[in-house]
């Protein structure tokens, strides 16, 4: 069965690197510090898990999925085609089942309270295991989806590992494990200095100013990318929403133990304090939209699934029904959103009433998710940590911070897509669009290597955001893959350069390295190209052309649509030419010219093979990833996501009485991509003119430019000041309550805990004073006394018979006397 296989191979990709961890932190690799046998290991579960993912891929694409990419004519206008979806034959019902449902659509009687058209819903095929393939459904075709493992069932509620396989599950896996294994193979070169017993750090001093001595952590490095990979890989094949979530902060946890590495210097140590609650804050808001969700919707599933009564209960996708114009199905007299399956018997009152949610809350629960995934992702307001996190070893900011872990946010949102409406996505546009513009323009002037590319990262992400807000679902997610693999190429390459020039990171220090670092140079220049969106137009492109051109045509589409949001066309296309401009000039700073710095000139050198190799393999997938063939609009990887493409994007959403705010179709953004496209390309082209002209030759002095624009270039510098505005809303503030604090508890807890101990021990003197004095002179006097008596009786003990004899006489006498005195007859 098609299902179960897809099922088996994601699987094991996804637990072999847990199983991986597992050997290397329990299976004794601290006792052998100078042995590459933990990486080996790492290397070995990661590369195998790419094998399967991309088996798994092949699969999928027999099983019917090459048959929906297959590219179609356009009609006579120019529009875009549907996806051809494929007949299902008999043997294809018999291995697909309805955890996704067959899907058909009907006609829904309406009263004059509902105005419904034709909305899709849901039949259930017991023995099925998971396929959707009509044009009806929200949530794409081909999936496959199900249940892993029952963790427990409380009452009427199960909690449960499930999974859901589509074409996006199954790119993201192919992409991440092939750029997991190229950066665990570089790894291995340039995490080398950690093959000793005794690592010196150069930049870390103890309290007396010396160079800090420790043991080497090579098997604990490849230990945490191991982790870190299965909870990514686990974020993706996740069936619902929470164990998104659980992932989701595994995700982030490793991303804190990997930032920190280096955890005796101050400033890894920082930022990975400062990535960790920086996305706790985005974390906040993603619990509040899953309790908005739980409390609503009643479940955390994308896809139906079978409930403990053996009942069918909806998935979030199908419980959010949509029109005939894409459109949620609103209720006109109260405004609520439909949700649920729609009633489809008639009484003679109307319709029987629908469950419904309030709108605000649909748009509460979207922005929740969103807060999530601007944390993630390093989105405006809280994209100060990503640059900070360049502390960790460069493999970490080409795996987690470019490649992976920032991505988690925009692939997400584009999981998540069915469930945001028209005002969630007008807001993850803007907060995309303010993104990429902040970060590119601070770039401009950075002079670190990896924090050119970790602003780059911002920015291209917000790309991806302002993609998927203006209804390019596939656009951004098309980026998504693009630029992971030539932004993790240039952060291998910028290692490279760092390992060559013994850790120099300053690009001013640099200069003419192309001639010791070919290999390096070339394959950055193959990024540097991709990214900037050059191509000859209609004849040679690498992949950042078509993806984030496919962007700027949707947003082109969205502005012709809503004038008022112009910005969101303008914006991104003027970035598109800044975007070069620091790329470049990142080449030309490090590579082109003449050496800067004589000493590391002639001590820089090219990597070993086992670093360069990954170097080469990238270089290809980020040239070629996206390449089209002949008279083909859209390549197979733009095609292949489109199969699971949410139905409602193709047709765009028009403008309504309820929002204003209008969707492009595929129709309308293909109309103005040649001409988004040419513009694009314009603004790419000036940008590396630029560069050239300032970096390249020396026909421009940059020094004289700086001083002219002095206070832009501060400002920029600064960060556009946003950490000491950070630091005045909130450290200070926070550094001051906290002193505060210190000194109430200092003042006030102490002083009353000082006082109850200063008044216990008065009053403990005076108990010792009372119990010596009198209960203990008490005591001691009956003592003394008892003492004195037994003395004075002493004397009479004499041991003379006779005594004896004469006292028992004289005792019996006086009895005698006694008794007769006082009792006589």
């Amino acid at each position: 069965m098609v299902g179960e296989t897809l099922r088996n191979l994601l699987m094991i990709a996804w637990l072999l690197p847990l199983l991986g961890f597992a050997v290397e932190i329990f299976g004794g690799f601290w006792g052998t510090r100078k042995s590459r046998t933990a990486a080996w290991l790492a290397v070995g579960c990661i590369v195998t898990g790419f094998i399967c993912s991309a088996s798994a891929l092949c699969i999928w694409g027999k099983a019917g999925g090459w048959d929906a990419m297959k590219p179609v004519a356009h009609d006579a206008h120019g529009g875009h085609g549907e996806s051809a979806h494929p007949e299902q034959g008999d043997s294809h019902h018999g291995e697909t089942h309805g955890e996704e449902g067959h899907h058909s659509q009907v006609v829904v009687p309406v009263s004059s309270d509902f105005q419904l058209a034709s909305v899709v819903t849901s039949e259930e095929h017991p023995e099925a295991e998971a396929s959707s393939d009509e044009p009806g459904s929200d949530h794409g075709s081909n999936v496959y989806s199900g249940k892993l493992y029952s963790l427990g069932t409380f009452g009427g509620l199960e909690v449960s590992l499930d999974y859901y396989i589509d074409s996006l599950t199954l790119v993201m896996f192919t992409m991440v494990t092939l750029i997991a294994s190229c950066i665990h193979l570089f790894a291995m070169g340039y995490m080398s200095e950690e093959l000793t017993d005794e690592y010196v750090d150069h930049h870390a001093h103890t309290a007396d100013g010396h160079h800090v001595h420790r043991p080497g952590r090579f098997y604990r490095f490849f230990a945490f990318l191991s982790l870190f990979c299965f909870s990514m890989l686990g974020l993706v094949l996740a069936g619902n929403i929470f164990q998104v979530f659980i992932f989701w902060e595994l995700v982030g946890i490793c991303s804190f133990l990997l930032i920190g590495f280096y955890t005796e210097r101050k400033s890894a140590s920082n930022a990975a304090n400062k990535a960790f609650i920086m996305n706790r804050v985005g974390d906040f808001g993603f619990l509040i939209g899953l309790m908005v969700i739980w409390t609503w919707f009643g479940t955390f599933r994308f896809a139906e699934s079978t409930a403990v009564d053996g009942s069918v209960q909806p998935g979030l996708f199908q419980m959010l029904p949509r029109g005939e114009d894409g459109d949620v199905i609103r209720v006109p007299a109260t405004g609520e959103v439909v949700i649920g399956q729609v009633p489809t018997d008639v009484t003679a009152d109307g319709a029987t009433a629908p469950r419904t949610i309030p709108y605000y809350l649909l748009v509460v629960a979207g922005l929740g998710v969103f807060a999530g995934c601007i944390g993630k992702s390093a989105q405006f307001p809280l994209q100060t940590w990503l640059p900070d996190a360049m502390e960790g070893p460069t493999p970490v900011s080409a795996l987690v911070h470019s490649a992976t872990m920032v991505a988690a946010g925009v692939y997400l949102v584009g999981r998540f897509f069915p469930m945001f409406v028209q005002e969630v996505l007008l807001t993850i546009a803007y907060v995309g669009c303010i993104t990429l513009f902040l970060a590119a323009t601070i770039a401009i002037v950075a002079t670190d290597i990896k924090k050119v590319l970790a602003y780059s990262t911002i920015s291209q992400l917000g790309y991806m955001m302002l993609g998927l807000g203006v209804f390019g679902w596939a656009a951004g997610l098309f980026h998504l893959i693009t630029h992971a693999f030539f932004k993790s190429l240039m952060f291998l390459c910028s290692g490279s350069v760092i390992y060559g020039c013994h850790h120099e990171q300053e690009m001013p220090k640099m200069g003419g390295l192309w001639r010791k670092m070919p290999i390096t140079a070339f394959t950055m220049l193959v990024g540097v190209i991709a990214i900037a969106g050059l191509a000859i137009p209609y004849v040679a492109a690498f992949s950042g052309y078509h993806s984030k051109d496919a962007i700027v045509a949707t947003a082109l589409a969205y502005t012709q649509s809503n004038p008022a949001h112009f910005l969101l066309f303008v914006v991104p296309l003027v970035t598109a030419g800044i975007t070069a401009f620091y790329m470049f000039r990142l080449w030309f700073y490090t590579f082109a010219g003449k050496p800067r710095d004589k000493h590391i000139y002639d001590h820089c050198h090219e990597s070993p093979l086992i670093m360069t190799a990954p170097l080469l393999i990238l270089s290809v997938f980020a040239a070629f990833c996206a390449t089209k063939f002949y008279q083909v609009h859209d390549g197979p990887l733009y095609r292949l996501l489109t199969v699971s493409q949410p139905a409602h994007v193709d047709h765009g959403v028009p403008a309504s009485a309820a929002t204003s705010l209008a969707m492009p179709s595929m129709h309308a953004i293909h109309e103005v991509h040649n001409q988004a496209g040419l513009l694009a390309l314009l603004a790419a082209v000036t940008g590396t003119l630029l560069a050239w002209l300032l970096y390249g030759t020396s026909l421009v002095n940059v020094g004289e430019i700086k001083r002219h624009l002095a206070g832009v270039h501060g400002f920029l510098e600064n960060k556009w000041h946003f950490d000491d505005l950070y630091d005045a809303l909130f450290m200070k503030p926070a550094h001051v309550v906290g002193k505060f604090c210190a000194w109430f508890d200092r003042t006030v807890f102490d002083g009353i805990l000082h006082g109850a101990a200063r008044t216990t021990v008065l009053v403990s003197k005076w108990d010792r004073v009372f119990d010596e004095n009198v209960v203990d002179g008490l005591v001691n006097l009956v003592g003394r006394v008892t003492f004195s008596v037994g003395a004075s009786l002493k004397a009479v003990q004499t041991g003379r018979l006779r005594q004896y004899v004469m006292f028992i006489v004289v005792g019996v006498v006086v009895l005698f006397v006694a008794l007769f005195v006082t009792f006589p007859r």
